[in-house]
């Protein structure tokens, strides 16, 4: 274990957690070089657990022999920097959550056919930019039955700081990958691999979310929408079925993460 004690911001090693965007993090023309930040003790072991490669840990003093001592035991070839709380996060920007983050390297990306193989239940989301939201879908999907998370490029990062934090490591055990848009040509590929696809959405030809004939299809991508927007009309219009949550005391909808909690208890696979 090689503990290394900070004293300025612009110490050599650092940068990964300072002054590197999320954007910077990402290597968009190499993925598997890219990098991401997880952050919590808990969070972090579920991604070492996961066969994630780490690459420096950011630690306070006190959780070296403490809350991080099993993290740095899992990985005892990388570095460890450390400095007061203070100087940590003046350097990050932001508290540490439980004092610890570990720089990790990016997974090199999956298809769409490994994503899906031998899956039920998946869920697309589209147009979903709030971290916090993802997350929280993220966490959904472990906990209520969903395989699988397509996430198209107008979507949050899964691997975005808050994501991974928000889903308590669960972006590391749901198989997910990035689809592009979505459309016709993302539902003929998810026909091809046998799955009927469920467009959340308020609409006049609008099923209940408890429709018999919905609940009981084999395979189902359940495609949710951004707050607000919604789902673009293509994906509305190109589903086999438009689906709405019924509400009661005039309230329009729910919040995505909380739709998608839903709308995943009530058409898990039986």
């Amino acid at each position: 274990m090689a503990v290394i004690e900070i004293n300025s911001l612009d110490h050599p090693g650092v940068e990964v957690f300072a002054s590197l965007t999320e954007t910077q993090l990402r290597n968009r023309l190499e993925p598997e070089k890219g990098i991401f930040i997880a952050e919590s003790p808990k969070v972090i072991r579920i991604g070492l657990q996961a066969g994630y490669t780490p690459l420096s840990l950011l630690c306070e003093p006190k959780h070296i022999e403490g809350d991080a001592a099993e993290i740095i035991a899992l990985c005892p070839d990388i570095p460890v920097y450390t400095g007061s709380r203070q100087l940590l996060e003046k350097l990050t920007g932001y508290e540490l959550t439980r004092g610890v983050l570990c720089a990790m390297r990016r997974p090199k990306p999956l298809s769409l056919e490994e994503v899906c193989a031998g899956k039920r239940r998946i869920v697309v989301v589209d147009g979903v930019v709030n971290a916090t939201n993802t997350g929280a879908i993220f966490r959904a999907s472990a906990a209520l039955g969903i395989d699988a998370v397509l996430i198209t490029d107008t979507s949050c990062d899964p691997l975005n700081r808050r994501c991974v934090r928000v889903s308590m490591g669960t972006i590391f055990q749901v198989p997910w990958c990035k689809v592009g848009s979505i459309g016709p040509r993302l539902y003929s590929q998810l026909h091809e691999l046998g799955f009927k696809t469920a467009a959340m959405a308020l609409t006049d030809n609008s099923v209940s979310i408890d429709d018999a004939t919905l609940m009981q299809e084999e395979k189902l991508a359940i495609v949710m929408g951004a707050e607000g927007d919604g789902l673009p009309h293509s994906a509305i219009d190109n589903a086999d079925y438009v689906v709405k949550i019924p509400m009661q005391n005039n309230v329009d909808s729910l919040n995505v993460a909380a739709a998608a909690a839903v709308a995943f208890w009530q058409l898990r696979a039986r």
